[in-house]
């Protein structure tokens, strides 16, 4: 008669834990913040192809940090969310706080159940409204939401670009300037990013319905200039 091992289930909490903290902080951090227009999205990403930053809907957009295949799946879950979610109610009704507790609970009951946790690290943003606001929601590996005021960073080494961001004066200020703030974040006081090693999405409104935007190497090169 064979009998299973006993572990404590404080133990294999922990475990998981630092299983997916390594897997996150070997990924490059990515920072999410309102300017006075809508909302910047900026991560330090040098493959062309391989995006962090995508649109998820009509005013909501994504980034994902850690294991490309794990964040890319997610993804793809919360876009056919939203598409099914607006097809059964309206447009209207998706909103990124229900996506976020979505992501929450599939991250959540996987970290609890799996024997692997999920390496990865969310955002949802959301572009605000005459019936919302604008929103930036972080979702951690174990599935826990924190709705973050003014900006978020995940991945990395996210509390140091926390900290170098939120040295900053603090309020909303212009894309421009928010954009230089965030670059000088992410790359610290010894190092210089080149601009084809960043990816940067906006939600900004545009006469249109859709308000994502990817910024072209171009065009972010003039922002800094």
């Amino acid at each position: 008669m064979s009998s299973s091992f006993y572990v404590n289930p404080e133990q294999l909490v922990n475990d998981k834990a630092q299983f997916a903290q390594k897997g996150i902080a070997r990924g490059k951090s990515i920072i999410a913040a309102i300017y006075d227009q809508g909302v910047l999205m900026v991560g330090e990403n040098t493959s062309a192809s391989l995006n962090k930053i995508s649109e998820i809907y009509d005013r909501i957009a994504f980034a994902g940090v850690g294991k490309y295949n794990e964040f890319d799946r997610l993804r793809e879950g919360g876009v056919r969310w939203a598409d099914n979610t607006g097809y059964v109610y309206s447009r209207e009704d998706v909103d990124a706080r229900a996506l976020a507790n979505f992501y929450a609970q599939h991250i959540g009951d996987v970290f609890s159940s799996d024997t692997k946790p999920l390496e990865v690290e969310i955002l949802v943003t959301q572009l605000g409204n005459k019936v919302r606001p604008t929103k930036l929601y972080r979702i951690g590996y174990e599935g826990t939401i924190s709705d973050e005021p003014h900006f978020a960073v995940v991945g990395g080494e996210a509390e140091e670009v926390k900290r170098r961001f939120a040295a900053g004066d603090g309020k909303v200020e212009s894309l421009v300037d928010t954009l230089k703030n965030c670059v000088s974040a992410l790359a610290g006081p010894d190092r210089t990013l080149a601009v084809e090693d960043l990816e940067v999405g906006i939600l900004e409104d545009r006469a249109s319905r859709r308000t994502f935007e990817r910024l072209s190497d171009d065009y972010v090169r003039d922002l800094l200039a």
